[in-house]
């Protein structure tokens, strides 16, 4: 018999309003082209375009001009192809080349759902009982592109929960170079994106034990100028590409939490970052981080990430290297186990696995603790987020797939100390979608990236069809209980 959830009315729904300005790029011929076309207008007829379209969209974006700006500077070369000396143009003429290089991105216009939820590290100006999140959802735009956002919440003592209303603007992060690679772990997860194995012998030669960003940068712009082999030519794009999945992003501080995507940069998740799992960890001095597991996808490769910060406006991104970073579904314990990290894994995809490990970014030899036993799960079985210590055991909020493909949410009890061992298991779901529920971009699905206590309830931030999300709480003894019980 299932146990009893209450569904909270608190819905939030994706909103086509949210939008960024990317850059926009068409080709260099087009390009030098568009370019003789604006600056052959008179400065009065370029003043007259752009000024009322700086007064449209400045509604719509903070600082508009900075970003004009930026995407006329990176089409600087085509200007001074097409016969003109970009830097002696006036700032009018730079705005308007930029815009015609600019387009608006609606990053929700598809779906906002697979939610995960952790205390905000603000909890000041609170009444007695109130407990101050951050949710971070998965955001899917035109193209099926994801990228990440958050919300700020309140949950009172009743467990009642308000959604902060998203701000009017929304910013992706700058793009930060200044990380030092070790060679043996960036030239493995090369290996593991599958970039040719000769060719990286070449490239290990040429760096240091520890490199940056530039001496990459001049290993490859020294073999583009020497190398006309367009399969090695594609190599040192890769790498330089994988370069990039080591990174550090920073936020303005005027910006609100609602007001952050973290979007896809590099070209190792240029289709999308996806269900980023939030946790806030511990470590044996007592500092708290904040970490999250995610998954970059280029359209054919997989590569499990980690993203770690102390107040959600600085982050630092790095891959996670080793045979148990494979596929998806990596989720972090919130404290290491006998004096290890551990982590949850999906490396074959309908099997959970635990992994220990030394170092945070590299995980092997992982251990299958959990396979499809109910019918509610025969297709695979999977986490929702990472596992949340009780006196109990450690509680797993789990995923499970069955028949027609749909996803239910269930519920496993873990060993404190040797979490290889399940205690209990539910045999029924904890939430299965229901008739409001089921219809989205991806029928029959419910789905969490990670849940948080509070009180004597769990809540269970969840998302519906891979379209909208909501909130499903229950008595924590009673789940506790229930699972002791063998389920």
């Amino acid at each position: 018999m299932r146990l009893s959830v209450e569904r909270k009315p608190v819905k939030v729904l994706p909103d086509t309003k949210r939008v960024i300005a990317r850059y926009f790029f068409n080709g260099e011929e087009r390009a030098i082209e568009l370019v003789k076309k604006i600056l052959e207008l008179s400065k009065e007829e370029i003043a007259g375009l752009i000024l009322p379209l700086l007064q449209d969209f400045s509604k719509r974006h903070r600082n508009i001009t900075r970003k004009l700006l930026r995407n006329s500077e990176r089409v600087k070369r085509y200007v001074n192809a097409a016969g003109y000396e970009y830097d002696k143009l006036d700032e009018y003429c730079k705005l308007l080349i930029g815009s015609y290089f600019t387009h608006e991105y609606s990053i929700e216009s598809a779906a906002f759902f697979n939610p995960s939820i952790v205390p905000d590290p603000d909890q000041t100006n609170l009444e007695e009982g109130q407990l101050r999140v951050i949710i971070s959802f998965r955001a899917v735009g035109e193209g099926h592109v994801s990228s990440v956002v958050f919300r700020r919440a309140i949950i009172d003592r009743d467990n009642n929960i308000t959604v902060i209303p998203a701000g009017i603007y929304i910013d992706e992060a700058e793009k930060v170079h200044n990380v030092m690679y070790q060679k043996r772990l960036f030239l493995k997860k090369a290996e593991e994106a599958d970039l040719n194995q000769e060719f990286l012998d070449m490239v290990s030669d040429k760096l240091e034990d520890r490199f940056d960003y530039e001496q990459l940068k001049r290993v490859v712009g020294e073999a583009r100028a020497t190398e006309d082999d367009p399969e090695v030519l594609r190599q040192y794009y890769l790498i330089l590409a994988l370069s990039d999945s080591y990174r550090r992003i920073t936020f303005s501080k005027d910006t609100d939490i609602s007001d952050r995507v973290i979007f896809p940069i590099s070209d190792f998740e240029s289709k999308g970052i996806e269900d980023a799992r939030f946790v806030l960890f511990t470590d044996e001095n007592g500092k708290k981080t904040y970490y999250a597991t995610y998954t970059a996808y280029d359209g054919v490769h997989i590569m499990p990430k980690l993203l770690k910060t102390y107040d959600f406006y600085d982050f630092k991104t790095s891959p996670l290297n080793g045979a148990g970073a494979k596929n998806k579904n990596l989720a972090l314990f919130p404290r290491k186990i006998n004096g290890k990290f551990a982590m949850l894994s999906r490396i074959d995809g309908w099997n959970n696995y635990l992994m220990y490990s030394d170092n945070i970014n590299e995980w092997d030899d992982p251990i299958k603790i959990q396979s499809p036993e109910y019918h509610w799960e025969f297709t695979q079985i999977g986490n929702c987020g990472s596992p949340i210590e009780t006196e109990c055991g450690w509680l797993v909020i789990t995923h499970s797939v069955g028949s027609m493909r749909r996803y239910s949410i269930g519920a496993s009890l873990l060993d404190l100390n040797d979490p290889s061992i399940e205690i209990g298991r539910l045999k029924d779901p904890l939430i299965v979608p229901n008739p409001d529920e089921r219809e989205g971009y991806v029928p029959n699905v419910v789905y969490s990236c990670g849940s948080i206590i509070h009180g004597d309830e769990l809540i269970v931030p969840y998302g519906l069809s891979d379209h909208s999300s909501g909130f499903a709480t229950l008595k924590l003894q009673t789940l506790l209980d229930r699972l002791k019980s063998g389920g």
